[in-house]
């Protein structure tokens, strides 16, 4: 049965559509069949997959709002083992009609739920706020991954996400858990990165990936041709970074087995990475007061600043 993780942050531009792209491409590149659900309404997942806009295509809007079997829905990526669930911009009107809807917090998790049996994966790539399509993205997974990007700005949504997650557990999905915070954009020529980096370690200790995504121009380029990163350059950072990223998740994958589908200790994890990011978030001024020398290691990769946004 697959594993289903969010890919959840409600800033913009941290890296949530091209981790969702990348990590399913590389997921499905290791032999984990994968499925990629595009629930942002600016559909850039889709067409950063090599589908451009297509008012006739039936997407996420049609199962969710008209019920239709979501089975006619899900596309060949045209990447072997990858499929997409595509979106559009009907979305948005999604967003709205939900709230007089039976069960509404629980349409995506009984869309998908008959062909959960078809892959190792399902990644849902959420939109950017914490609105009715995000909690059903959150009720309908086992996990979610939180992309930071590593600037001290991009630190003060995650404590109310987290807040957001625990309430979530309470309440809707039990049991949520947090997969990894992964950091984007990181840059290690600049002390900036590395402060925020060497922070959210010290705060989330192992709940932070390894892997670290850094900026690169390939990653930015890549949807513009309609393909993921390790298609367009496997040779390149970005690839590389993801390559590594999937391995990651395989890996924290093997080591669930035997513990059951919950873990005892998620909700303590989530109360404690809740309580951390606050602390992170006020301590967000300090360091940054600190960091005279960013300005002048900066300039050379202004040019890929946006190399893992493709939100």
């Amino acid at each position: 049965m697959a594993r289903i993780i969010a890919i959840a942050n409600q800033k913009g531009g941290v890296g949530k559509t091209t981790t969702a792209v990348n990590l399913g491409a590389s997921l499905a590149a290791s032999d984990q069949k994968t499925l990629i659900i595009d629930c942002d309404p600016q559909g850039n997942t889709t067409s950063a997959l090599g589908f451009p806009k297509d008012p006739a295509r039936r997407t996420l809007y049609q199962s969710l709002i008209l019920d239709e079997p979501i089975e006619r829905i899900v596309l060949d990526a045209q990447v072997e083992g990858l499929d997409l669930l595509p979106s559009d911009k009907n979305l948005v009107g999604a967003a709205v009609e939900l709230v007089n809807m039976e069960n509404r917090e629980y349409r995506l998790k009984a869309a998908i739920s008959g062909i959960r049996e078809r892959y190792a994966y399902i990644l849902i790539d959420c939109p950017p706020a914490l609105d009715l399509l995000t909690l059903n993205a959150l009720a309908a997974s086992d996990s979610v991954l939180v992309p930071i990007q590593c600037e001290y700005l991009a630190l003060e949504g995650v404590s109310e996400l987290l807040d957001t997650l625990m309430r979530l557990r309470r309440t809707i999905n039990p049991a949520l858990a947090i997969e990894g915070i992964l950091l984007t954009m990181y840059d290690d020529r600049t002390t900036l990165s590395k402060q925020v980096a060497a922070d959210l370690r010290s705060f989330f200790g192992g709940q932070v990936f390894e892997t670290v995504i850094p900026r690169n121009v390939r990653l930015a380029e890549a949807p513009s041709h309609g393909m993921p990163v390790i298609f367009y350059d496997i040779h390149s950072k970005g690839a590389e970074s993801y390559v590594q990223l999937a391995k990651e998740v395989i890996t924290n994958a093997q080591k669930r087995v035997g513990q059951g589908p919950e873990r005892t200790d998620q909700g303590t994890r989530t109360e404690s990475a809740a309580a951390a990011s606050a602390g992170v978030s006020r301590s967000a001024a300090g360091p940054t007061a600190g960091a005279t020398d960013v300005g002048g290691t900066t300039s050379g990769s202004d040019g890929g600043s946006s190399s893992t946004g493709s939100e």
